[in-house]
């Protein structure tokens, strides 16, 4: 039986909003284990993204428990949190989030940099990721240099660099093309079924369809859900 990398357990998640009580997520639970690939599909404000929050440790759930490989995020201080997300998750975000004034190259290495890998072979690895995704020839360019697409790949690469057995991505193909966005979730497959789990966000059924499986999120509550291989655009026309 395979391992559960990530596991929700009637998990929600409330903000206040003046007088208002706003549930982004109510009683979400499911698991993925190592090897699968697990697409998150749902309209907007459906709590995809806090959905990710949560699991990369961004956020902490109002009620119930998220666990990565076993351990219970709420348990984990701020600096454990912290060598978590270094060592063992990676985290596509929507906005990129790389760091201005360093290179593609370092913006790759940072993590494995932080986790005490020397430099020289930081840059190895990193070399190695941004050839995965097609920009070794950008190494040297920062972040004002290169296309939103280029920048997003560059985050793809950062996020998948290292033993990392979580990859978080959050409409990872947002910024890329058609034929450039497959192929960047061919290299994420390749890294799931080497043995990491992986969690996609994505309203687009035809990257649904890399995943083994699809879950569909409505107001904040788990509605539906395919099975291995299956067709995501079931969840687009999926029952309340």
């Amino acid at each position: 039986m395979s391992e559960v990398v990530l596991r929700f357990t009637d998990v929600s998640r409330t903000y206040q909003s003046g007088d208002t009580e706003v549930r982004a997520l109510d009683g979400v639970a499911f698991d993925v284990v190592a090897g699968e690939l697990v697409a998150v599909m749902g309209p907007s404000g459906s709590g995809k993204s806090t959905l990710l929050a949560l699991a990369g440790g961004l956020d902490t759930p109002t009620r119930g428990s998220v666990q990565v490989e076993g351990v219970e995020l709420a348990e984990l201080g701020a600096a454990g949190l912290a060598r978590l997300r270094r060592d063992r998750i990676g985290y596509v975000f929507q906005d990129y989030n790389l760091v201005t004034d360093l290179t593609a190259a370092e913006n790759v290495a940072l993590p494995r940099e932080l986790a005490g890998v020397p430099p020289r072979s930081a840059r190895r690895e990193a070399i190695a990721a941004l050839a995965e995704v097609g920009l070794s020839e950008l190494a040297q360019r920062f972040p004002d240099q290169l296309s939103g697409g280029q920048q997003q790949r560059i985050a793809i690469a950062r996020a998948l660099i290292g033993q990392r057995r979580l990859v978080l991505a959050d409409e990872p193909t947002g910024a890329l093309d058609s034929q450039t966005g497959e192929a960047v979730l061919e290299v994420l497959r390749a890294h799931v079924e080497a043995g990491a789990a992986g969690v996609l966000v994505t309203h687009e059924p035809r990257y649904a369809g890399w995943a083994d499986r699809a879950i569909f999120l409505r107001d904040g509550r788990l509605v539906d859900s395919t099975g291995p291989r299956s067709t995501p655009e079931q969840l687009l026309g999926g029952r309340p």
